[in-house]
């Protein structure tokens, strides 16, 4: 999980929080270096199962959906993908969970509660 976050965080600041500090090409190597972190979750899907790990839905599969998402969010798969068909294919089943779906509603709701000024943070 690690792995995949932290390209992800650097890709943010240099590349869309600061682009003005002249770090945008490091901020856009860790976006390609996301891509390559993906070798282990291509290959652990590669044989087709449904779930990462315990032949069910755990952590795992939780923080990998979460990364990968995000990279689509971020434009990073756009840019630097694509992700395998085996990837495509994990991540639309974790996107088509109830609790994904709900998970996405609940953070626009909050993003718009923002926007508006009545957020709860």
């Amino acid at each position: 999980d690690a792995t995949l976050t932290f390209p992800q965080t650097v890709f943010i600041r240099f590349v869309m929080q600061e682009p003005d500090k002249g770090l945008q090409a490091g901020g856009e190597a860790y976006g390609k270096w996301f891509i390559a972190r993906l070798k282990l979750v291509n290959q652990t899907l590669s044989d087709g199962r449904e779930f990462l790990c315990a032949g069910r839905f755990t952590i795992a599969d939780i923080c990998v959906a979460y990364s990968l998402d995000l990279a689509d969010r971020l434009g990073i798969r756009a840019k630097f993908g694509p992700f395998t068909k085996e990837v495509d294919a994990y991540l639309e089943r974790m996107r088509a969970r109830p609790k994904f779906m709900a998970a996405v509603e609940e953070e626009q709701a909050s993003g718009q509660d923002w926007e508006a000024g009545g957020s709860k943070l």
